[in-house]
């Protein structure tokens, strides 16, 4: 299996709706495992590959609502709520915890379909956006101690000149940290190390200037 195959967790304590979701996502040439309670969930080996959660919001033991507080620590996959119970309070809460969708049953086959592909969709961006993260972490560790002070310095807009003046140290030497960032960081232009900086959130803060 490659990292990119897809795979979708169902969680519902009703053998027969895991039966008739996992046959229908199955349907779609897409991975699923089924569990019948929260606590299986947790407790099985998760593939490292874009996922999403179908959960029932009503379980035995903790509930789909519980389930969700538990994952929002980690970095549990994005969740659709099924329910047969479902009250407003319920969807309200699960939807302001960053429950992508919530669907009362019974729902049309193409509603959940749509759904897992919005969900795989949001979890495959959130992925690339944490390696890009790890990447750029990676290259800022080579940096210097002096380097991280230039760095916010420079992507502010400050010239060489004013950067050395406010470090205190010659505009060569500015010049030659300045190379060294770009080179160690990989990026190939100013407008780029910003962007890198800002996803490192090294950005001056306003009333440095």
């Amino acid at each position: 299996m490659t990292s990119d195959n897809p795979i979708v967790f169902v969680v519902d304590d009703d053998y027969r709706i895991r039966e008739a979701l996992s046959s229908l996502i199955a349907s779609v040439g897409l991975r699923v495992t089924a569990f019948g309670s929260a606590a299986e969930f947790l407790e099985a080996e998760k593939p490292d590959a874009p996922a999403c959660l179908v959960l029932d919001l009503q379980l035995p033991g903790a509930s789909g609502l519980e389930l969700q507080r538990e994952l929002a620590d980690g970095r549990g996959p994005p969740i659709i709520f099924i329910t047969g119970h479902g009250d407003i309070p319920s969807s309200v809460r699960a939807m302001k915890a960053g429950a992508i969708e919530f669907l009362p049953k019974p729902f049309g086959d193409q509603e959940l379909l749509q759904a897992i592909d919005a969900a795989l969709a949001l979890d495959r961006k959130g992925r690339r956006q944490r390696a890009e993260l790890a990447e750029l972490q990676k290259h800022y560790a080579l940096l210097t101690p002096r380097e991280r002070e230039v760095l916010p310095l420079v992507v502010s807009g400050l010239a060489n000149k004013q950067t050395a003046a406010e470090l205190g140290t010659s505009e060569i030497t500015i010049g030659v940290h300045r190379g060294q960032i770009m080179r160690k960081m990989g990026a190939r232009s100013l407008a780029e190390l910003v962007r890198m900086a800002d996803k490192l959130t090294l950005m001056r803060g306003a009333g440095h200037g």
